[in-house]
Parts: structure tokens; sequence; C-alpha cells
């Protein structure tokens, strides 16, 4: 884990002084994102949308990226359905995700962050292991369809996952495009009919 990411972790541990605070402090965080980027938001415009001190939140997150990633990483986690075989599941969580980008913040959140991660190595790298934990469940899923027999053997995970999820980003971030389950039918399936080769 980075020192960023540790440190945003071991502020969370802990009683925080008041619950209601905090969840104010990062729900405006995530909001300011959506509304105006990474750089476009300052400190002091999260303590007056959450009518906290400026000193309460750096008393808690020390840097604006520290308040970044904590509030990122309170956005809701993917979760299997564990219904079907391992493919429908993946359909089904992809299907979830497009939900949080379509429904909530992160929607917003997300592309600012993927931009100012280019010009912030401090980000970038604090960013990286929160996005591998939030990718996790979705590798898992492709794991388990290659033990299933759905996948060949020789199936790359990683890129496999990506060749799912990259067409629904891209939708959703570049191209303004609505995202249909049916339409992440289709991209699971074409993958599987041309699975990458790459594992041992």
């Amino acid at each position: 884990m980075t020192a960023l990411a540790d440190t945003a972790v071991r502020r969370g541990r802990g009683r925080p002084r008041s619950l209601s605070a905090e969840n104010a402090i990062l729900d405006a965080t995530l909001q300011l994102l959506a509304d105006v980027g990474f750089r476009g938001f300052t400190v002091d415009q999260v303590a007056a949308r959450a009518s906290a001190s400026k000193a309460t939140i750096y008393r808690r997150w020390p840097t604006k990226e520290n308040l970044v990633i904590a509030a990122f990483d309170r956005t809701a986690p993917l979760v299997a359905s564990r219904r079907g075989k391992p493919l429908t599941q993946l359909v089904d969580m992809i299907w979830q995700f497009s939900q949080f980008m379509r429904d909530t913040p992160l929607g917003a959140v997300l592309p600012a962050l993927a931009a100012e991660r280019l010009h912030n190595p401090s980000l970038n790298e604090a960013l990286i292991p929160v996005i591998r934990a939030r990718r996790a469940p979705l590798l898992e899923l492709v794991v388990a369809a290659v033990a299933a027999g759905d996948l060949p053997a020789t199936t790359d995970v990683e890129l496999f996952t990506d060749q799912c999820l990259g067409p629904v980003i891209m939708r959703f971030m570049l191209l303004d495009l609505p995202v249909h389950k049916s339409t992440i039918r289709t991209i699971v399936d074409s993958a599987r009919r041309g699975a990458p080769a790459g594992r041992s």
C-alpha cells in the first residue's frame, strides 16, 4: 500500500469525533469532485458545504489527496450476485457498475480522477491500490469462469476483464452513450468467443 493510501486508511481507523461530520465531509468531497473536478475543488469549499471547519478536515485528512481517496473509497463496492454461472454473474456485476456510473457521483468523479492522475503522481500512486481492490471481484469471477470450463484454461484473466469492462467505461466517459444489460451481455459474449491467451 502506498504511503498516501496508508495514511488515509490509518486516519479512518478508530472512533471518529463525529461520524455524521465525517460523512458530511466525504459526501461534500464527492459532490464537489463531480461538479468541478479535482483541480476545481478546494478544502474551503468542502468545509463550507459540509458545515465543518478546515481544522477538522485537515486533522483527519492531512492533504487534499488523502481526502479524495477517502471519499472515493467509500463509494459502494461491486458485489457478486452468486446466481448463475460465473460469466452470468460477471454481466450482473458490470451492470451494477454501470448503474453506479449513471446514478451516483461516481460517473463524474471517476473521469475527473482519471484525468488528474496523469498530472499528479501522488494521487496516481494512491489511486492504484484502491482501483485494483475495486476491480478484484471482477477478476475473481473470470478466474471462476476458467475453473468452471466456461473460458479456456489459457485465458489471460486481466486482459479478458479489461475487454469486458473497457467498452462500458468508453461509452460512459467518452461517447455519452447508454449502456443496457443486453449490451453488456453482448460485450462479455464477444470477449468469451475471442478470449485472449496468456495464462500458463
